[in-house]
């Protein structure tokens, strides 16, 4: 009730609004802890060790505001308004945009699904999350780092259907118009031209995304599948603009009680979508596709012909008492025989981590985890080691 009140008030500031709706709610999650990062393998540039507080390790820091409006006949107008930022140092993060995580107004009915306009997540993410053992956190451990497309992607003015949920199943598609994600392309051999993350009058001079999804959860059975395309700019004077990077992802876990276990397989085609960064790891470094192995700089979308990855992750997470657990995965992406060609000494990149968390209440736990990865940016002898332990608290 104090949420719900503080949030109304802070909306009728700049709105004048919020008695429109039926709720309003102001919650967030702030996280923040003490990390080491090491890097080796590489040049002198690129090898270092950093140690110091690091933020947003579990979760991303934010705070949000979100509404429902009861419209009658079942009808539902809702919206959510969320803010990144990082609590180290108080500065906005996602580009420094004011709600950078989430921002859409959507309609809803249980009957027909919803429908919402906006900067959302895509299916990967929405789908996929529950599956990785690190639940999509946790740096170098996120299950993203193998499996880009579901690395918590968002797209930018996309519309996004869901069905209801029929006995545990579930499906969802969406399209972004211009997704504003940055993005870099090659040509076979090197990365030839970069494209900014604006949203052009031409519509064919933006790079448009199309996310699909499926979900299954019944009892102790969790399957998923989803589907990510990238469709060009066709404007940019690059070799392989042409290029369309595609991947679909497959995941289950099923709750044995003493054990979780989760699986998932993916193939990437034509690129790569959404890189993980590793901090200190060349210019636009990432461990999935690296600007400085690849000729170029980095970008969140990366258009080639040449590039392509096959990725596998096994999970178990294990409650230890009922208030506390521990969960470790391994995950590989490899590259498959264009990448070869392109990149002849192109390796695996293998993560291998172990996570702890123990509840404080249900709000406030610590964590602890541990990640180590070789062949960072497909870069054979290349490392990096992340240990971290931290607080999180969600209100």
């Amino acid at each position: 009730m104090k949420k719900t009140l503080l949030a109304a008030a802070l909306l009728a500031g700049f709105a004048g609004a919020a008695s429109a709706q039926s709720s309003v709610t102001l919650y967030g999650l702030i996280d923040i802890g003490i990390g080491y990062q090491s890097i080796s393998g590489g040049t002198d540039a690129q090898n270092q060790t950093h140690f110091g507080m690091y933020n947003g390790v579990q979760n991303g820091s934010r705070f949000g505001l979100r509404g429902v409006e009861d419209m009658g006949n079942g009808n539902r107008a809702t919206f959510v308004l969320e803010n990144g930022f990082d609590a180290g140092n108080g500065t906005l993060a996602q580009t420094s945009r004011l709600f950078g995580r989430q921002a859409w107004l959507g309609l809803e009915n249980d009957a027909w699904g919803y429908v919402r306009f906006g900067r959302q997540y895509n299916f990967a993410s929405d789908y996929l999350t529950p599956i990785d053992p690190f639940l999509a956190g946790f740096g170098t451990a996120n299950m993203g780092q193998s499996f880009g497309a579901m690395n918590t992607t968002r797209y930018s003015n996309m519309i996004k259907y869901q069905t209801p949920t029929w006995s545990g199943f579930k499906l969802g598609v969406g399209y972004s118009f211009a997704p504003q994600l940055d993005a870099f392309y090659g040509n076979g051999t090197t990365v030839v031209n970069g494209t900014g993350n604006a949203y052009n009058f031409d519509t064919m001079n933006n790079t448009r995304a199309l996310t699909l999804g499926a979900n299954y959860a019944n009892g102790p059975l969790t399957l998923a599948a989803s589907y990510d395309q990238i469709n060009p700019n066709a404007n940019v004077n690059a070799a392989s603009n042409s290029a369309t990077p595609k991947v679909w992802i497959l995941g289950g876990m099923y709750d044995f009680k003493a054990v979780k276990l989760s699986l998932a397989y993916s193939q990437t085609r034509n690129g790569w979508i959404n890189q993980q960064s590793v901090t200190g790891y060349a210019s636009g470094g990432s461990a999935a596709i690296n600007g400085s192995t690849w000729g170029g700089s980095g970008g969140a979308i990366f258009f080639s012909d040449a590039a392509g990855f096959n990725s596998y992750l096994v999970g178990l997470t294990a409650p230890i008492n009922a208030s506390s657990k521990v969960f470790a995965s391994w995950q590989m992406a490899a590259p498959n025989g264009n990448v070869q060609d392109f990149v002849p000494s192109a390796v695996n990149q293998n993560v291998y981590a172990i996570g702890y968390q123990y509840d404080f209440t249900k709000r406030t736990n610590v964590y602890a985890s541990v990640a180590y990865l070789n062949g960072v940016g497909f870069v054979s002898g290349v490392s990096t080691t992340q240990i971290f332990t931290g607080v999180r608290h969600q209100f």
